[in-house]
């Protein structure tokens, strides 16, 4: 079957969808069938949700119908699938932040997130499936509970970050997700007075819902205003996803706790050519901290912080190494595991907090306003008005150097910077700007992605 004839079933974060029209028992199954033709082994783990129950099922039954081995682990979060998928792969049923009427499928080799070629043959293989194996090819499956040696990693990996946690007292969000059987019991293993707020795991997310923003993390943020706790961490549904709150109840901007986590990781490191991977709509204050500490950056397309960790390597020489990789509120620590790590950052962080105090990590990075706009762009004319804006943007900021691998990004020698983008789900396109004088450029580069989108028309 030709390429152009296969659904593209997959997101930028595996598959979602609501449980009674797209992620359904039946699809699971069918996805399981295809995807247990390129291994003999899955390890399948679910958060919390209602619907992870039966879609386990349906998942197992079409891993073992074409003779895959099964191991159950239960409801765990990402990570710690991700850390048992080690020498083997893994299937995640879990939509993260998405509401409690969605669920997904995220897949894992060896510790990391299938890329689109391993992700295109599962969609092959649903559009012309194989017939099941020989009734005597047939699997079992086992139970295991890789949460008891995943949390004594984390621990053991953040220990090189800074010293015990004695004394410092860390408010945690769980969101009543998977978080809840994993960050609490990390930082209170390392020595922190830990409060724990929504720690129970419901499907419903009774306590909030699960993308942690700081609208929904209000009860969090609250807490620290009035408690004497030195910061807290709000998670998602799965626990890959993490916000970081100081002490006065103030969440702390995604890009600048990229940026400390970001540099700490160049200047510990031995290679002598330290990479950090983060997206095209990153802030410039990571690209600052990273320069300071010996290292560079690559930027690679949202979702496939994987993918540009795998091309770093490929275009670097013997002394490239990627320490640190990271897209919003997403970190992956290469010298921990290749997966998305929240419960892992959240032991760092903790670490340097302890160690350093939260406000003198945040002292070297540069904080400037920030503004992202989107202007109506019909699909059909996103192509050519991209085109037009990779000459008159330029033309416009002609101090400012180019990128056009993931739209068009202009970084001034001030440190600002512009990024425009088309969504890749509806009919906008995204303009991102960050400058001390952000309402002026924001407003320029509206103007002419504006008159690039009637041009087109």
């Amino acid at each position: 079957m030709d390429d152009a004839e296969v659904a593209e079933l997959f997101g930028t974060a595996g598959i979602r969808g609501d449980v009674r029209t797209r992620v359904t028992p039946a699809f699971a199954l069918r996805v399981a069938a295809a995807a247990g033709r390129d291994g003999a082994e899955f390890v399948v783990g679910r958060d919390g949700r209602e619907s992870g129950s039966a879609l386990a099922a349906a998942v197992e039954a079409g891993l073992s119908a074409v003779g895959a081995r099964v191991v159950r682990v239960g409801q765990v979060p990402t990570p710690a699938l991700a850390f048992a998928s080690r020498g083997r792969r893994g299937v995640m049923l879990t939509a993260s932040h998405n509401p409690p009427t969605d669920n997904g499928l995220k897949f894992f080799l060896d510790g990391k997130e299938y890329d689109r070629d391993a992700e295109r043959r599962i969609e092959r293989g649903v559009a012309d499936p194989d017939p099941p194996a020989e009734w005597t090819d047939w699997t079992g499956s086992e139970r295991a509970d890789p949460l008891p040696d995943y949390r004594d990693a984390v621990v053991g990996y953040a220990r090189a970050y800074g010293a015990s946690l004695e004394g410092l007292r860390v408010a945690v969000d769980c969101g009543n997700g998977m978080a809840s059987v994993a960050t609490p019991r990390v930082l209170a293993a390392m020595g922190a007075d830990v409060v724990a707020l929504n720690d129970n795991v419901d499907g419903h997310f009774p306590g909030r819902e699960s993308k942690p923003t700081p609208e929904s993390l209000a009860d969090l943020r609250a807490f620290l205003a009035e408690d004497d706790a030195a910061l807290g961490f709000g998670h998602d549904g799965d626990a890959d996803r993490i916000v970081l709150v100081d002490g006065d109840g103030e969440v702390v901007h995604e890009d600048t706790v990229v940026a400390v986590l970001a540099e700490r990781y160049v200047r510990a490191s031995q290679a002598g050519d330290p990479v950090v991977v983060t997206t095209p709509n990153a802030s410039a204050r990571i690209d600052e901290r990273v320069r300071a500490a010996g290292g560079r950056v690559e930027r690679v397309r949202l979702g496939a912080l994987h993918e540009g960790t795998d091309a770093a390597y490929e275009a670097g020489g013997p002394e490239t190494a990627v320490v640190f990789a990271a897209e919003p509120w997403k970190h992956v620590h290469p010298a921990f595991g290749p997966w998305i790590d929240g419960v892992a950052s959240a032991a760092v962080l903790s670490r340097l907090v302890a160690v350093e105090g939260l406000a003198a990590l945040r002292a070297p990075v540069t904080e400037r306003p920030y503004r992202k706009v989107s202007v109506p762009c019909p699909d059909e004319h996103k192509r050519s008005v991209m085109t037009t804006l990779e000459t008159t943007l330029p033309d416009a900021f002609p101090d400012a150097a180019l990128d056009t691998e993931h739209g068009v990004r202009l970084e001034r020698p001030d440190g600002s910077w512009l990024l425009v983008r088309p969504s890749g789900t509806e009919p906008y396109v995204r303009l991102y700007a960050e400058s001390d004088d952000v309402d002026a450029l924001a407003e320029r580069a509206r103007e002419l992605v504006a008159a690039a989108v009637d041009r087109a028309g």
